[in-house]
């Protein structure tokens, strides 16, 4: 069952820009903000992927420069351009 959520002291600028927004996408303020809050709820934040990151055990011999100049090392020796 959907719940209430209310926001207190909305600056009225951020208000008004909000509301313009959502109307220009031609959606209520209530739609527009629920699809904010979806959006944002969806999203996998920065320190959960970076502790991903951190918790992988494969690691590259090599850096990912190293591996670009290699390539283009090899590139070079077979004669592209």
């Amino acid at each position: 069952m959907p719940a209430l959520l209310q926001i207190r002291n909305v600056p009225e600028d951020a208000r008004r820009t909000l509301k313009a927004r959502a109307a220009k996408s031609g959606k209520s303020l209530n739609a527009y903000l629920l699809d904010l809050i979806e959006r944002e709820v969806g999203r996998t934040p920065v320190e959960e992927v970076l502790e991903r990151v951190a918790q992988r055990e494969e690691r590259s011999p090599v850096s990912a420069l190293e591996a670009v100049l290699q390539g283009r090392d090899e590139h070079s020796r077979h004669g592209h351009r």
